[in-house]
């Protein structure tokens, strides 16, 4: 039974959200510092879940898994599946996938609120977007 990381749900919703993003900043409806953004806390979160993944097996100090949950929250969502993947970690903990999912969800719904709303007219002109 394929869970957590393994599901490739998990990379089809990756690759849905990547394509959307890269599609509108190419064709210029989102600025490009979105997706670079992106990128930068993806890799950060990465190289966080690597880090503790070491220092699991090592024995040493961990990563609170709110600081796994914050860097989810603030965009790193990404780059956590891709460790949960190929790194195996954090995989398997039922409570822990349950609110990471929360997180990476909150995260596209802001985005989409950003990106879509009226009501956020105001916040994407001050942030380049409109």
């Amino acid at each position: 039974m394929r869970t957590g990381g393994d599901h490739p749900a998990s990379l089809i919703l990756l690759a849905g959200f990547s394509g959307a993003l890269a599609v509108g900043v190419s064709n210029g409806h989102w600025p490009r510092w979105l997706a670079g953004l992106y990128g930068l806390v993806s890799g950060l979160t990465f190289a966080v879940y690597a880090h503790d993944k070491s220092a699991a097996r090592r024995g040493a100090w961990r990563t609170p898994e709110r600081t796994l949950h914050l860097l989810a929250l603030v965009g790193g969502w990404p780059g956590a599946v891709l460790a949960q993947r190929w790194l195996r970690h954090k995989s398997q903990k039922a409570a822990f996938r349950a609110v990471f999912w929360l997180t990476a969800w909150a995260n596209c719904g802001a985005l989409g609120w950003l990106l879509m709303a009226p009501g956020a007219a105001a916040l994407r002109a001050a942030l380049g977007m409109a």
